[in-house]
């Protein structure tokens, strides 16, 4: 079975658009002590403390936070070493982008083995 967890950085920038200019960095520091939270159970206190801050100003973020949450938690399983890696998908985005590059502008492969080869170069350039 997979586990999905949602970009922390795309949820943060996401609740970002609710939240005017003069209040960004408040919002942005409070947001962070949920994300940054040790356990499942601070992390949710954390939440908490921001909907009774900001749910009045800025409901929508508190909202996509409670309607996403299950596939945020699955980032409180990794040890603090391994979140400051996995808490954004940038890497693998740029991954798949320059996959998407060597691979847009031909027109079509032979066979699989052609598209395999391109990949297996392509990853070794990346690398």
């Amino acid at each position: 079975m997979a586990i999905v967890q949602l970009c922390i950085v795309h949820m943060v920038r996401n609740s970002l658009n609710y939240v005017g200019w003069n209040k960004r960095k408040e919002v942005t520091a409070d947001l962070r002590l949920i994300y940054s939270a040790a356990t499942i159970d601070e992390a949710e206190q954390a939440l908490a403390d921001f909907e009774d801050k900001w749910n009045k100003a800025y409901p929508p973020v508190s909202l996509s936070w409670r309607n996403n949450w299950q596939r945020v938690i699955p980032f409180f399983d990794y040890p603090p070493e391994i979140r400051c890696i996995i808490y954004t998908t940038n890497a693998i985005e740029s991954v798949n982008m320059s996959l998407r590059k060597v691979s847009k502008s031909r027109g079509s492969f032979p066979n699989d083995d052609a598209v395999i080869k391109l990949f297996y170069l392509a990853l070794n350039n990346i690398a």
